[in-house]
């Protein structure tokens, strides 16, 4: 389990970096594809709760430390949302296609409406999607798209990301 961590949040890490450089000249209205959050999708729904939730919340509190946003956001939001993600591990069988986007659309609607909250809460400090402008919509479409595909390529790392009992 903790080799599956350390790949994964490696994994994050290096899509983070790829998000925050490359895609970002790519953007379109100024979204990019949260590849991070469909890694963590995929990570959760191969290994269960308890890596999703180390998971998200070590790979959140690295984009914590890469970005502006208030320490313990990222890793908050991710860790929700690689638990949510590993509690329906085994419930569904796998689709190569519409699984993986209906997981990576949820991942993103879950996301921005904990920051919703977050910022209800915390007025001033947390951002939020604006979702009369198609910023939030445009993330969404974008992480649905990519995600059959982001999920084909990390199955090709399935002995690095996913326990070896689940593959």
């Amino acid at each position: 389990m903790i080799k599956n961590i350390m790949w994964t949040v490696t994994f994050i890490v290096v899509a983070i970096l790829l998000q925050s450089t490359l895609l970002s000249h790519l953007a379109l209205y100024h979204a990019v594809p949260d590849l991070a959050l469909g890694i963590l999708v995929f990570s959760s729904y191969f290994n269960g709760v308890m890596t999703g939730q180390l998971t998200g919340f070590f790979s959140g509190l690295m984009l914590d430390f890469l970005s502006a946003a208030p320490l313990g956001l990222n890793a908050l939001i991710r860790t929700i949302v690689g638990a949510l993600s590993g509690l329906i591990k085994g419930i569904f069988v796998f689709d190569e296609i519409f699984l993986p986007m209906l997981l990576c659309g949820v991942a993103t609607v879950l996301k921005a409406m904990i920051l919703l909250l977050l910022h209800i809460l915390f007025v001033e400090s947390i951002h939020i999607y604006p979702l009369r402008e198609p910023l939030f919509w445009v993330e969404l479409a974008l992480n649905t798209f990519i995600a059959p595909f982001l999920f084909a390529l990390l199955r090709c790392f399935n002995a690095l990301l996913v326990n070896k009992k689940d593959i």
